[in-house]
Parts: structure tokens; sequence; C-alpha cells
């Protein structure tokens, strides 16, 4: 025997709020919250530190003070100079993992700590210095940084974060 639906829809303000509570029984509402905050975190927070340093440092430069923008990873910077615009910069004297192109999930998760330890040192320090050595074959301005007088390649490298690096072949970041 077939029975016969219902087409009542339950309604009422007891019916609204015993779903609202039953939303916020469900986990997978905690889990969505926690993956979009995550989410927001790793798009804001980078943003937000690089946004607040170009504003309260400037570069200590022989033709103009310019500022750093976004730190891109451990060893490539976009900086902003007057007279010369935006310009992306590739650090010199070190390597760092890649960030946007890892072989592995260690590389990322190095690439990931090399990006952080940069923003750090150059937080860190009361002046950076940069002194442009030209551009590479991807038309990034070759630029050597030095903090305080101090070259940020043996920071980094001291640091873990890098590898000694002057052109030519670099060796993979895989185990």
């Amino acid at each position: 025997m077939v029975r016969p639906r219902n087409n009542v829809a339950p309604c009422g303000r007891d019916y609204r709020r015993s779903r609202r509570l039953a939303r916020l029984a469900d986990p997978r509402f905690y889990l969505s919250a926690v993956l979009v905050s995550a989410g927001l975190g790793l798009i804001v927070l980078p943003a937000a530190s690089d946004a607040v340093f170009a504003a309260v440092k400037p570069i200590a430069e022989p033709d103009g003070a310019c500022r750093i923008y976004q730190v891109i990873d451990g060893d490539t910077v976009r900086m902003f100079c007057p007279g010369r615009g935006n310009v992306k910069a590739r650090l010199t004297g070190f390597d760092t993992p890649e960030l946007f192109s890892p072989s592995c999930a260690s590389e990322l998760l190095a690439a990931t700590g090399a990006q952080w330890a940069l923003r750090r040192a150059l937080w860190s320090a009361d002046k950076v210095t940069l002194v442009r050595e030209g551009t590479d074959r991807y038309g990034r301005a070759l630029v050597a940084v030095f903090l305080d007088g101090a070259p940020l390649a043996a920071r980094m490298i001291e640091g873990g974060y890098a590898r000694s690096y002057g052109g030519g072949q670099r060796e993979g970041w895989c185990a």
C-alpha cells in the first residue's frame, strides 16, 4: 500500500530555530568555517604584511627610495622605484626553493619558510640597501641586498633557507 505524501511544509519560529541549531551542531559547518578562514589567511596575511612593509620602510638606494611592496618568494620581490615604476627583482647571491613550481611537497614547505624568512629579515633591518647589478634573462632586475650593511644572502644561507648561488645550473631541493 502506498502512503500518501504530506504536502504540508513545516514552518514557524520553532522550526527555524531548530534548523539553525542543527546547522551549528553539524561539524561540517565548523570545518567549512576553518577552511574559509585558512584560505583567507593564506591570501590576506602575506598581502597585508607586504603592504605595511611598503608603507613603513623605504629602501636606501643611490637614485631614489624604492619600496618593496611584495615578496614573491624567498629570492624574488616586486618593488616600486621612482622614475622606473614597478620592478620585479631577483635577489642575488643565494637561491631558495621554488614556491610556484615545486618538484615535491618538501620543496613547497621550504619555499614558504624562505618567503617568510625574507619578510622577517626585511622587517627586522633598520637600513635596507639595494645595489643593482643588471638584469637576468627573464627581464628581472638583479639586485644585491644589504641589511644594516651585511649581505642578505649570508643571512638567508646561515638560516638554512637558501644556498649560495652565483648563476648557472641550480641544484634540486627534493631529497
